[in-house]
């Protein structure tokens, strides 16, 4: 009997968070692990816990051959506010996710990100923060 191909051939790192929500510590903690993903990773995508959204801003990086790191958070976790504080620098209510960061930078959402890829703009910005070699 033949065995089946497994549709899903890569392996995207999944960053969960580990809060405890009772304690004002942890919220610091989580803005810390925030700010170290985005330093350590060359690109990261910070969303929701199954967001369709976050599926494709992943699957649109994977097939131009970027390995994102995924910060998944869950919806009812009080890591939201803190994150979307530490994201947009003071609490911008407009931030919507997934959020996206090449380079350390904040590049925005999955419009700004198809914006740069229909501009063509896409590629070069991930090949100068050594996310793509080629």
């Amino acid at each position: 009997m033949q065995e089946a191909i497994p549709y899903r051939r890569w392996e995207t790192r999944i960053a969960t968070p580990s809060v405890d929500r009772n304690s004002n510590r942890d919220e610091k903690n989580a803005a810390e692990r925030v700010r170290s993903l985005v330093s350590e990773n060359a690109v990261l995508v910070v969303g929701r816990r199954g967001c369709c959204m976050c599926h494709v801003v992943t699957r649109l990086l994977l097939s131009l051959g970027v390995n994102p790191v995924v910060y998944e958070l869950e919806e009812e976790d009080e890591e939201v506010g803190v994150v979307v504080e530490e994201i947009s620098g003071g609490g911008d209510p407009r931030l919507q996710f997934p959020a996206v960061f090449i380079g350390g930078r904040l590049v925005g959402g999955l419009d700004q990100l198809m914006a740069l890829h229909i501009a063509g703009d896409l590629v070069p910005i991930l090949k100068k923060a050594g996310a793509l070699w080629l």
